[in-house]
């Protein structure tokens, strides 16, 4: 794609589409073992300055198979056999302020659905689904170069989802991000940053937890961009629970299917780990700009 560094401040819907709306899914006990932030996509910080606003819809959704873990030694080992369906609704704002039309500014609101099974358990434990607890926050970025694109997120994720699946303590997720787009074919999107967790209702407080979220995509055509997503974290051990860590890898394709549309599908797998379930996961995400 062309840069969007100094496009006219009218509504560019085929610009706004290369916002993937900066935030994925975070790192929660009940709803989900991935990576924090790894369901964004290869354009998810390939960002405009010197816009009107817009808004953008997105939803995401994730398979999780719980069948392995990582136990302390890094060895894989029997999981708990679960299935996790993950879904995510996502709106957000975007605008450039008048005050400084070489910024960019995002708003959002996400509501997380959560959906588990696991067929050893008691019949009353055998299906357990609500509403996540829900995030809001802010981003903010500037263009350095008419190529790149360098900024700022932080959300607060809210403990008021459904008791089944909530986890019941208030989280701070605040991470820096970049894009590049080198030439017209190759791009690099990711970001870097902590989740901060306050104490749970059984009493148990985990640990900071560090996270980074790479996608390397080539666009092959017009409407199809192959990528490779590279994802990895870090928890800190706290109130006797121990460290934690892994790295997923694994390929996915973007579909520009139209100027204000876009499909983004990617299959997720551990490929190292220590006390963390195994990923082996499918992912998907709809973004509509309007």
């Amino acid at each position: 794609m062309n840069s969007i560094q100094g496009a006219p401040r009218a509504p560019r819907r085929h610009l706004a589409l290369r916002i993937a709306c900066v935030l994925a899914l975070v790192h929660t006990g009940h709803a989900a073992a991935q990576i924090t932030f790894d369901v964004i996509g290869p354009h998810e910080y390939d960002l405009p300055v010197d816009f009107d606003p817009f808004n953008v819809f997105v939803q995401y959704g994730m398979v999780q198979e719980d069948d392995r873990f990582f136990n302390r030694h890094g060895d894989r080992v029997d999981g708990s056999g679960a299935q996790r369906i993950v879904g995510m609704s996502k709106y957000v704002r975007f605008w450039s302020p008048e005050s400084n039309r070489n910024i960019g500014v995002a708003w959002e609101v996400i509501v997380p659905e959560v959906a588990i099974r696991n067929r050893s358990l008691a019949d009353g434990d055998r299906h357990v689904s609500g509403i996540g607890d829900p995030l809001t926050g802010f981003a903010i970025w500037y263009k350095p170069s008419a190529n790149a694109t360098l900024g700022f997120q932080s959300f607060l994720q809210i403990p008021v989802g459904t008791d089944r699946v909530s986890d019941t303590n208030w989280k701070n997720l605040s991470s820096f991000f970049w894009d590049w787009r080198i030439g017209e074919k190759f791009g690099w999107t990711g970001d870097a940053g902590i989740v901060y967790q306050t104490r749970r209702d059984d009493g148990a407080r985990p640990g900071m937890v560090w996270h980074t979220n790479n996608r390397l995509g080539w666009r092959a055509t017009k409407r199809l961009e192959p990528f490779l997503a590279i994802d990895a974290e870090y928890l800190e051990s706290r109130d006797g629970a121990p460290s934690a860590h892994v790295v997923d890898a694994g390929p996915g394709l973007m579909f520009h299917t139209f100027d204000n549309q876009s499909i983004t599908l990617r299959y997720s797998t551990s490929v190292d780990g220590r006390n963390h379930s195994v990923n082996d996961s499918f992912n998907i995400k709809y973004a509509y700009v309007w």
